[in-house]
């Protein structure tokens, strides 16, 4: 038995925490490399996505191409392995800072997407919503000369456009009100809304230990909940790949693919 497995085994109701690296083997690149330091620049900001009409336009000029290779992916050994985890009842709840959705499309039910979800769309005046699918129709009708492009795949739905003009790319307003439509997703200077830290915390204090899968840690919006749960002498594990930013409270660390140190969970026989 591997110390991972033993870890789960011993402590049978736990809070996960995942990250970018759940999702790579789907497909979606992530952030930041072994040493947790960014791979690319960071993603645009809160504050100039509502603030400057430019980088609106460059912001849904490339993720109108990023999206369909990001909508169109699907969950891979690790997004199945932890839906096993829950069949199993060993999953308190799953708290994801992933916006691909892919846990749920894996059949995983106790989930909270920390950072809301990339396949819908909301005004930022009425709350107005749509369909990240819908929104895209009307992105292209808009911008048909767009649709000829092609670029690689960037993390959550972008596309790296480099050298374009952006100015004359089109974004459509709320139909409802004319406001701000942004992906449902909390953006860097966002704040992450209340019940979701408040629901997120209420589980690491009821689950019997911490596992962390694929993520580094490096944003706080994560992070405060293994430290907490550190703090409060809670078993914390973690599985990734490369430097946490909580590795000096890890009380086991497996540095591993996702999918191969998880990979007796689909091993094993169901219930029944």
């Amino acid at each position: 038995m591997s110390p991972l497995q033993q870890f789960i085994q011993d402590y049978p109701r736990l809070f996960v925490l995942t990250g970018a690296g759940c999702s790579t083997d789907s497909g979606i690149p992530d952030y930041r490399d072994r040493d947790g330091q960014w791979k690319r620049p960071p993603p645009v900001s809160y504050s100039a996505f509502m603030h400057e009409p430019a980088t609106r336009q460059r912001y849904w000029a490339r993720s109108m191409i990023g999206w369909p290779r990001i909508g169109g992916a699907l969950p891979n050994a690790t997004h199945r392995a932890l839906a096993r985890l829950e069949q199993r009842g060993q999953i308190e709840l799953l708290v994801t800072q992933n916006v691909d959705r892919l846990h749920q499309r894996a059949g995983s039910e106790r989930v909270i997407d920390l950072h809301g979800r990339l396949d819908q769309v909301r005004c930022m005046s009425c709350d107005w919503r749509l369909p990240r699918d819908d929104f895209q129709r009307g992105l292209t009708r808009r911008n048909l000369a767009w649709c000829q492009l092609d670029a690689a795949t960037a993390p959550d739905g972008d596309a790296d456009l480099d050298g374009q003009d952006f100015s004359r790319f089109d974004v459509p307003a709320c139909p409802r009100c004319a406001g701000i439509v942004k992906p449902d997703v909390v953006f860097f200077g966002e704040n992450v809304p209340r019940e979701r830290v408040d629901a997120a915390t209420r589980a690491w204090q009821s689950a019997d230990a911490v596992l962390v899968v694929g993520s580094s840690l490096m944003v706080y919006s994560g992070y405060r909940f293994v430290r907490a749960a550190a703090e409060a002498g809670k078993p914390v594990a973690a599985l990734t790949m490369g430097r946490t930013r909580a590795d000096p409270l890890l009380n086991l660390k497996v540095d591993a693919a996702c999918e191969h140190a998880l990979a007796f969970l689909l091993q094993e026989p169901t219930d029944g």
